[in-house]
């Protein structure tokens, strides 16, 4: 699972997905935790309607639910899936535009707004 979190997306992985699955089929969730529900994920694992799950993100981070803990068909990571060589050289990348565009007095490629003071 890989695609956005919101509205349109939260618990996209349910019984039904996770059933059509099936017995030898495994779900690898990098995206959000939100799009998976995890109640209906913990239950397809403890009967075993799917062989396993690899997880790198979890609803109340960094807190993992102790039945994934102990389940021998799971993988748990902490939330390292963007950190592969690649994704970090592009972050930086990313960083040297924007300050590049920042300092030549040009829009930020990906601006952010800040929070309000208080």
């Amino acid at each position: 699972v890989i695609l956005a979190g919101g509205l349109g997306t939260r618990n996209l992985i349910n019984k039904q997905a996770l059933d059509a699955l099936g017995p030898n089929g495994f779900l690898v969730n990098i995206a959000r935790a939100s799009v998976v529900n995890t109640g209906e994920l913990i239950s397809a694992l403890e009967q075993r309607r799917i062989a396993g799950a690899a997880l790198d993100v979890f609803d109340d981070e960094p807190l993992v639910p102790e039945a994934l803990k102990v389940l021998s068909n799971v993988v748990l990571t902490p939330h390292v899936a963007g950190l592969s060589p690649q994704a970090t050289q592009a972050t930086v990348e990313l960083v040297g535009k924007n300050l590049l565009a920042h300092f030549a007095g040009q829009p930020l490629l990906t601006p952010l707004a800040l929070p309000a003071k208080a």
